[in-house]
C-alpha cells in the first residue's frame, strides 16, 4: 500500500503488474517506462537503455549493480563537450550536462523493503541512513541507486562530520543540509572585526557552522534562521553537540527574525541560476532571491551602528551570470553602504583542475565578506 499523495512508479514483472511507492528528494519523476534487469545485461545495453528513458529495476547482486553504475558513468563522461564561446554559454553546456547525466544515471533502479533494507544479494545495511534522509518507512519503495548512494554518503559525513578549522572543532551535516567544505568563508567570519558582542543574527543558518563560531568568537547570543526542517534539525543538533545551546538560538524564518541585532550574518546561494532539484537550492538562488531579499530587508532589521556581513563569491562574475555593477547597485538601492571587505582565494581542488569546464572562472574566483552599513537618511 501507498499514500495516496505519493508518487508511483509501476512495472511488469513475471507476467504481473505490479507497482511501488517512488522516492526521489531531487523531484524526478517516476520513470514511464522500466525493466527488470539483473548481472546478465551488459553495460552497453544498460547505457542504451538508460539513455533512451528506459529504466532497469535491479534484481541481481548489489555491488554488480554499482560496478554497472559506474561503468554506465564512464561511457557518459567520455562523450566530447560542446564547445563554449563564452563563459556563460560553457556554464548552461555545462548544467545541461550535469543534468543529462543525472537522468541516465537515475535510470538504474532498487527495491527498497518497508524497513529499508534492500532484498538483493551483497546489499549493504543501510536502514539508518534512509531514515536519516526519508523519516519513518512504512511500505516498501524503489529509489535511483545514485540517489541511495548519495544518501550512503551523507550518513558517512554525518557521523565522521566535517573539520572545522576555525572552530576548533567538527560540524557534521545532514543530507540535503550543505556542508560546509569550503571552508574560506567561515576562515572570512573568524577574521572580521566584530562591531558588537551582544546579538548576532545569522541568516540562512544550514547547519549552524556560523552561528557557532560567532558564539565561539564571543557573541553573547545568537539567532539562527532557516525555512528548511532538514536544516532547522541539523544546526540545532549541531549547536547542542558544541555545548552552545544557551548561546545559539535555531528559529524557523523566512530570512529574518523579528527585531534588529548589531550584527547580521548571510552566507546566501552564490549562483543566480534556476536549481535543478531541491538539493541544489543552497549553490543556486534563482533571479538572486534569497541575495536581494537579505540587502532589502538588512536597514530594516540593523541596529544603529550595527553591520551587515554579506559573505559571497564572485564565481557568478566570472561566468556572466551577474555583474559586479548591479551587486553594487543592489547594496545602493536597499540604502546601504560597503564599509569594508575582506577577499579570499578558494582552496577547493577544483579551483586547480585544468579538466574541469569551468576551470577558468573558479581560477579566477574570490570569496568576499562585504561589511555593509545602514545609510544614514
Amino acid at each position: 500500500m501507498t499514500d495516496t499523495n505519493d508518487p508511483v512508479v509501476n512495472w511488469t514483472e513475471d507476467g504481473e503488474p505490479r507497482s511501488a511507492r517512488w522516492r526521489s528528494e531531487g523531484g524526478a519523476p517516476p520513470p514511464k517506462r522500466v525493466m527488470v534487469a539483473d548481472d546478465r545485461i551488459t553495460a552497453d545495453a544498460a547505457y542504451r537503455l538508460a539513455s533512451e528513458g528506459t529504466a532497469l529495476l535491479w534484481r541481481g547482486d548489489f555491488q554488480n549493480a554499482r560496478q554497472l553504475l559506474q561503468a554506465m558513468a564512464r561511457r557518459i563522461d567520455r562523450k566530447p563537450r560542446k564547445a563554449a564561446s563564452s563563459p556563460t554559454e560553457a556554464f548552461n553546456f555545462h548544467r545541461q550536462a550535469q543534468s543529462q547525466r543525472a537522468r541516465t544515471l537515475g535510470m538504474l533502479l532498487l527495491p527498497l523493503e518497508a524497513d529499508f533494507s534492500i532484498p538483493l544479494r551483497r546489499a549493504p545495511n543501510v536502514k539508518e541512513a534512509c531514515a536519516e534522509a526519508y523519516g519513518e518507512g512504512k511500505t516498501p519503495s524503489v529509489v535511483s541507486m545514485r540517489e541511495l548512494l548519495g544518501v550512503i554518503g551523507a550518513h558517512e559525513w554525518r557521523k565522521k562530520g566535517v573539520d572545522i578549522p576555525a572552530l576548533g572543532d567538527r560540524i557534521h551535516p545532514h543530507y540535503g543540509v550543505f556542508s560546509p567544505v569550503r571552508g574560506e568563508y567561515v576562515q572570512l567570519v573568524a577574521e572580521a572585526p566584530l562591531p558588537a558582542s551582544t546579538l548576532a543574527f545569522d541568516i540562512g543558518t544550514g547547519t549552524g557552522v556560523l552561528a557557532a563560531l560567532l558564539a565561539r568568537r564571543g557573541i553573547k547570543h545568537v539567532v539562527a534562521t532557516d525555512q528548511d526542517p532538514r536544516a532547522l534539525a541539523c544546526a540545532r543538533q549541531n549547536i547542542a553537540r558544541l555545548g552552545l545551546k544557551g548561546r545559539v538560538e535555531v528559529v524557523e524564518a523566512d530570512l529574518f527574525p523579528e527585531g534588529r541585532a548589531p550584527l547580521i550574518v548571510c552566507n546566501p546561494p552564490w549562483l543566480p541560476a534556476r536549481a535543478n532539484s531541491p538539493l541544489e537550492h543552497a549553490i543556486y538562488d534563482p533571479e538572486s532571491r534569497m541575495l536581494l531579499g537579505f540587502l532589502n530587508g538588512l536597514a530594516a532589521h540593523l541596529e544603529p551602528g550595527g553591520e551587515g556581513w554579506l559573505i559571497l563569491s564572485d564565481l557568478a562574475e566570472h561566468l556572466g551570470l551577474r555583474t559586479r555593477e548591479s551587486l553594487l547597485a543592489a547594496i545602493e538601492a536597499a540604502g546601504l553602504n560597503v564599509v569594508g571587505r575582506l577577499d579570499t582565494k578558494p582552496t577547493h581542488p577544483r579551483a586547480a583542475d585544468a579538466t574541469d569546464p569551468l576551470h577558468a572562472a573558479r581560477a579566477a574566483e574570490v570569496t568576499s565578506l562585504w561589511r555593509l552599513a545602514a545609510r544614514n537618511p
